[in-house]
């Protein structure tokens, strides 16, 4: 097994775990998988914050949007890791309720870099943008 496919087996349990929770309200997974030193920034589908503090409240925030979660998926389209730093592109699939309406599903296509600190990988950076119009209702849970 090489390096790449040691960090994905590590990480892609613990990103469904964090997604999931997140989908179902409980955005405690993913504090736990992001980096709370900065520069930690996030380009999202709903949301742009720059900094720990910006993007902790942005996840409450966020997760108080989300219920009934059914599916959380990520298809890895790359990866790669090097010493320090690592990436993972993919394309993902939710279906959850959002803002109360019914479960519905979306795409999303995903960018999230990886910083190792204290020997433990932790999210600095994430960028989401809709694949098709199926994530369009996200643009209302801006609240800017």
């Amino acid at each position: 097994m090489n390096d790449t496919e040691t960090f994905l087996d590590e990480m892609l349990p613990r990103i469904h775990e964090a997604e999931t929770a997140l989908h179902n309200g409980d955005a405690g997974p993913r504090f736990a998988m992001w980096s709370h030193t900065d520069p930690v920034t996030v380009f999202g589908a709903a949301m742009n914050r720059t900094g720990w503090a910006e993007v902790g409240p942005m996840f409450e925030k966020l997760a108080s949007n989300f219920a009934n979660c059914s599916a959380c998926e990520w298809e890895v389209v790359a990866a790669d890791v090097g010493e320090d730093f690592a990436y993972l592109l993919a394309i993902e699939r939710t279906t959850a309720s959002v803002a109360g309406s019914e479960p519905t599903s979306y795409v999303l296509r995903s960018t999230t870099i990886f910083r190792r600190e204290d020997g433990e990988w932790k999210i600095v950076h994430r960028h989401a943008d809709p694949v098709d119009d199926s994530a369009a209702f996200l643009a209302g849970l801006r609240g800017d």
